[in-house]
């Protein structure tokens, strides 16, 4: 009984890498391809479809490391922690593109790389936050301990998340509001293409 539960244990990982590469392939192609060309900014504007789908599933990740970290503190099971760990380098990695991709974005646009506008701002913050926790837990040996503060942490941390998303709506600034109305302001064709960007980087 055993060696079938564990070939579908490694066919499943398999399986979503391949629907992963799949979904990313299309999105790109529809970010890239499909698209319409936006009628004021041009094409520099299909980085928006990546931008914010990384920016979403950074998030997502982050929401499973706080989810992960406060299980961890009410089970003490190691797993939690190692999931907790796991999602924060996902989350950090796409966060991390997300600045990346606005940055390059906002050169054309706004004519530079960077400026403190309340939504960069935060993004920085929690970005910094986030490296900061892998900092903490490679200063801890014991695994343990390592757990419950890189647990207790994180929950802390995860206060930036919603901050950030929320930067726009409670602040003025430069960063574009999308979503503020019904299709985000987008053609249907926009739409669909930010949907598949959004369902890849979430795989």
């Amino acid at each position: 009984m055993s060696k079938p539960t564990t070939r579908l244990s490694h066919s499943v990982p398999t399986l979503l890498g391949i629907a992963a590469a799949l979904a990313m392939a299309a999105a790109l192609i529809m970010a890239l391809l499909v698209a319409p060309r936006e009628a004021i900014m041009g094409d520099i504007q299909r980085i928006f479809y990546p931008h914010v789908a990384a920016s979403w599933a950074g998030y997502l990740a982050l929401l499973v490391t706080f989810v992960a970290s406060v299980l961890c503190l009410r089970s003490g099971d190691s797993r939690h922690d190692l999931l907790a760990a796991s999602s924060a380098e996902i989350g950090l990695l796409l966060i991390t593109a997300g600045i990346v991709t606005g940055m390059f974005w906002a050169r054309p646009i706004w004519g530079t790389w960077w400026t403190w506008d309340p939504r960069l701002t935060t993004s920085a913050v929690l970005w910094l936050l986030y490296a900061a926790y892998f900092a903490l837990r490679n200063a801890i040996d014991e695994p343990s301990r390592r757990a419950r503060l890189a647990g207790v942490y994180s929950i802390i941390a995860f206060v930036a998340v919603p901050l950030n998303f929320m930067a726009i709506r409670w602040w003025r600034g430069m960063h574009p509001r999308v979503i503020a109305q019904p299709g985000g302001g987008l053609t249907p064709m926009m739409l669909a293409t930010l949907l598949v960007n959004v369902a890849a980087f979430t795989l």
